[in-house]
């Protein structure tokens, strides 16, 4: 059985509509370096706008989450991960959600009800108890023993402090061959969550002040690893089919068992198979020192440190059978895999010649700074040292450090390492947190003004400018565009003036939802075309701008204030990249 097709089999059946995968690198969301869950593209649509697939979604979507990032290796953690879900858009709710969760699981993957409980949100003081979700539960056969009420902590959802909330409800599967206990501890390990069920029923204003929603939304998430090895029977996640062939590529480069290699060898797996997804997402992230592409970095120098460990001639171009391996499971699923096939292969031979060169002499380097360590910390110059002499990630030397039992300054290296600006490292600490909370209204007059300065750029350097990648945060956009020449003062000021005069004139923002392929011919642009399903929303922007987007925008250009640019500069070879403010 694969669990994939039949999720989404199963929900298509019950009048929901299959959507793609939205890329791993979020459009316009400044909150995140990844798509993190499944209901974080589709933010917007939570938020109220109308989806143009209708109420009823399903769909399996790519993943990476940096926040277990120090427990790879373990048996159940991953770094990149494919999340099952299902959502209704103010249409059904809790009964109906319960009950295709209850049948999916017993009748479709045929779980014995036996090995089954579930957690339900206790209430607060602002809000109630959930009993309904309880009497659902035990009206289909879920015993009252095998239900738990948990606080916020546990099964209430808020993004941030403001906005859309609510309790929700977790499935529990029983995973051992002891005895099955008639009462179910949610502390009890042997319990393993499998899919949550999220009601968004309620708004929470700044104030603190909570109001039910006229329109209530279910939002649920299935790991499909966790639930494969369920279904498999085994309790080590890399046992199961997902990883069989991968595994058995690295007992074949390293010519070692899996049994007594297995950390090394599961961070090796994961490391390669995220490496392969991010490398091959259409926004073309390369490694380097900062954001993604300093992730990217960290996950393939771990893998080759692990390689070394294995005993792998990491000379040679070891990677790519492995990542051949990743491909050939995933290219059907996603085309990008398929298509930029090439391009991974080469970011990954490249990164390893790269780090190879000065490898060696950091590990002689780290054992030079060890032996002649006056307590138990590594100092803040040498491991600023590492870092920028010998390509160490800081998270490498302390990971090479907590195997001696010793400590690293990291905190007198992050201020060593402020020259270097945007290090994504807060987002492997888990600051990055994505949600609603990344919409405000500053960051949606900044979405629309990118759809301007993507007009303007057209008429000032040439109709074949197009946009290669955003960001925006609630100081600044900023925009990459495909160009072969850096921008004259001249060209700069007509950009400016152009959108200044659009913003003028006032225009009205409206969306209409069409045929991708009728978007497409009515000249409306996209970037990464490929992530659109193929009902699509296209924003106009009077007759100056007309774009394929997910939204948030203004509903007129007068709210923009003053646009501004403050620096162009070079992205990569034949992109360039604007940084504006609107004041």
């Amino acid at each position: 059985m694969n669990l994939k097709d039949e999720f989404i089999k199963y929900f298509v059946e019950h009048g929901h509509v299959e959507i793609p995968s939205a890329p791993l690198i979020p459009e316009n969301d400044p909150t995140v370096l990844f798509n993190t869950a499944g209901m974080q593209p589709l933010i917007p649509y939570l938020l109220g706008e109308p989806h143009p697939k209708g109420k009823r979604l399903c769909d399996a979507q790519k993943c990476v989450r940096l926040t277990d990032l120090d427990d790879i290796g373990d048996k159940t953690h991953h770094t990149f991960f494919e999340m099952l879900g299902n959502w209704s858009l103010g249409d059904y709710f809790k009964k109906e959600s319960i009950g295709y969760s209850f049948e999916f699981l017993t009748k479709v993957l045929n779980i014995p009800i036996k090995r089954l409980a579930v957690t339900v949100f206790a209430g607060n003081d602002e809000i109630p108890r959930d009993e309904l979700s309880a009497s659902i539960w035990q009206e289909l056969g879920i015993p009252k023993e095998r239900i738990a009420y948990l606080g916020v902590e546990d099964n209430f959802w808020i993004a941030g402090e403001s906005g859309p909330c609510g309790g929700d409800t977790e499935i529990f599967y029983f995973r051992s061959d002891d005895e099955i206990p008639t009462k179910f501890d949610p502390k009890d390990d042997r319990w393993v969550e499998i899919w949550n069920n999220v009601f968004m029923e309620f708004n929470k204003d700044e104030s603190g002040k909570i109001t039910e929603l006229a329109k209530k939304n279910v939002d649920t998430g299935m790991g499909l690893e966790r639930v494969v090895a369920v279904l498999e029977g085994v309790n080590d996640n890399y046992k199961t089919s997902i990883w069989k062939e991968i595994l058995t590529s690295i007992e074949k480069v390293s010519g070692k068992p899996y049994e007594g290699n297995e950390i090394s060898m599961r961070i090796i797996a994961d490391h390669i198979r995220t490496s392969v997804f991010i490398s091959a997402d259409p926004a073309g992230i390369k490694p380097s020192n900062t954001d993604q592409g300093y992730i990217l970095r960290r996950l393939i120098r771990r893998a080759i440190r692990h390689a070394k460990k294995l005993g792998i001639d990491t000379s040679t171009n070891w990677m790519e059978p492995i990542a051949l391996e990743v491909i050939k499971k995933y290219e059907n699923y996603y085309t990008e895999i398929k298509e930029n096939k090439e391009v991974v292969l080469d970011v990954l031979k490249n990164e390893s010649i790269k780090f190879n060169r000065t490898l060696e002499k950091g590990l002689r380097e780290f054992d030079k700074v060890v032996s002649h360590l006056q307590g138990n910390t590594i100092d803040k110059d040498n491991a600023f040292k590492l870092y920028d002499t010998y390509g160490f990630p800081i998270e490498l030397t302390e990971e090479m450090a907590k195997e001696q039992n010793l400590k690293v300054d990291t905190k007198g290296f992050e201020e060593k390492f402020l020259a270097h600006q945007e290090l994504s490292r807060t987002a492997s600490k888990g600051k990055f947190k994505g949600g609603l909370m990344g919409h405000s209204e500053i960051e949606t007059k900044y979405h629309t003004a990118t759809h301007l300065l993507n007009a303007a750029l057209k008429v000032v350097i040439g109709p074949d400018v197009h946009q290669k990648g955003s960001n925006i945060n609630e100081s600044r956009m900023r925009f990459d565009f495909s160009c072969d020449h850096k921008l004259s003062e001249e060209e700069k000021k007509q950009v400016e003036d152009l959108v200044n005069t659009w913003i003028k004139e006032d225009l009205p923002v409206t969306m209409e939802v069409m045929k991708k392929e009728d978007a497409i011919k009515s000249g409306a642009e996209a970037m990464f075309i490929e992530k659109y399903a193929d009902m699509v929303n296209v924003y106009k922007i009077g007759e100056v701008s007309k774009e394929i987007c997910g939204g948030p925008h203004v509903e007129h250009t007068g709210l923009l204030g003053h646009f501004k640019i403050t620096k162009e500069e070079a992205s990569s070879a034949g992109v360039r990249r604007i940084k504006a403010i609107l004041e």
